[in-house]
């Protein structure tokens, strides 16, 4: 899901000397279509829980590293972890990393966080870890009392934190002639805001049949739109694309092999408040029964592309691995650990 190639790894050769060839490793797993940890292709069931009800887990978080056919130095990796939101808490347990191995961690666009990872070097067939242990408390979101009080937000384009989730994003095609057509009809015979999302969240699910995408090439709002199929990622692209062709502001957010999105309507008082909805999986609209970590929200992020160097925006923050080789020949070779704690 991010700019979406699905789990790519990239090396970057360059000599540096006539009798000796450099080359860096590079390789880059794009966050959501890394199966099956990350991905949202991957389509694991949705775990369920109760809305309204507060649960607390352990997940386990990062990557073993392997140097394959020659040693490397300056190693760094990135990955994705939970931050604290709203509705989450987060707090590290315990920290399972190899000797020289550190860790430290990064907000981007208050939006997601990563674990960034430094494993200072690696001689041929040696192995390194940095694994994290973090207790997630996830208050399931539960339908509000009275859904109908709540009104459409007054966005303007000024804006910085809504704006953004009222213009188009990656794979979210929302001004789009097919998009903004169907946006216009969907729900206009509704007389509450809250009602009006509902229709274009029962359009969704009702015009879009599932169809496990795992290993495919994920597709935008407006191709789901014409297919009349998707995941849970092109799922939730669309019901964001046709609310924010309705000045609605949506978002997508990520956890482990999934991904839902949210809409934003502000209360009688003008409290501005965050709804989520699953748009793939068991039907639940302004509630939320999925206690997995919250990864990330949002789905527009400007990260440096390892082809061209610039700049380019991405769905999901990418989990990366880069290092410097110090003999032809090798090789990185990584595992992305993302699961819960059994012990």
């Amino acid at each position: 899901m991010p700019n979406f190639p699905r789990f790519r790894v990239l090396a970057l050769r360059r000599a540096i000397a006539p009798w000796v060839l450099l080359w860096f490793g590079l390789a880059v797993a794009w966050a959501m279509l890394v199966a099956p940890l990350f991905g949202q292709d991957q389509e694991s069931p949705p775990e369920e829980g109760t809305p309204g009800q507060v649960v607390t887990r352990l997940w386990k978080i990062g990557m073993i590293v392997t140097a394959e056919g020659g040693g490397f130095r300056a190693i760094r990796g990135t990955v994705a972890v939970p931050m604290d939101w709203p509705e989450q808490r987060v707090r590290v347990v315990r920290s399972d990393l190899s000797p020289d191995v550190t860790v430290r961690y990064e907000t981007i666009k208050d939006v997601a966080r990563q674990m960034i990872v430094t494993i200072p070097a690696l001689g041929p067939a040696e192995e390194a870890k940095a694994i994290v242990t973090f207790e997630v408390r996830r208050f399931l979101q539960k339908e509000p009392e009275d859904p109908n009080a709540f009104s459409l937000a007054a966005v303007k384009r000024s804006d910085a934190k809504l704006a953004p989730f009222l213009r188009p994003s990656p794979y979210i095609e929302s001004t789009a002639q097919e998009i903004v057509e169907a946006a216009r009809t969907i729900g206009a015979d509704k007389s509450s805001a809250w009602e009006r999302i509902e229709a274009v969240y029962d359009w969704v699910r009702e015009k879009i049949q599932f169809e496990d995408n795992r290993g495919g090439t994920v597709k935008g709002a407006v191709a789901t739109l014409k297919d009349g199929t998707g995941d849970c990622d092109e799922m939730t692209s669309l019901f964001i694309a046709l609310c924010r062709a309705k000045n609605i502001p949506a978002r997508t957010v990520r956890v482990p092999g999934h991904c839902y999105p949210e809409f934003y309507l502000v209360d009688p008082d003008g409290v501005g408040r965050w709804f989520p909805c699953q748009a793939a999986g068991t039907r639940a609209f302004g509630s939320m029964p999925d206690p997995r970590p919250i990864l990330q929200k949002g789905d527009n992020l400007l990260v440096v592309d390892p082809k061209t160097k610039k700049k380019t925006p991405v769905r999901f923050l990418p989990e990366t691995l880069v290092g410097m080789p110090t003999s032809p020949g090798g090789r990185l070779q990584w595992k992305l650990v993302c699961e819960p704690d059994q012990e």
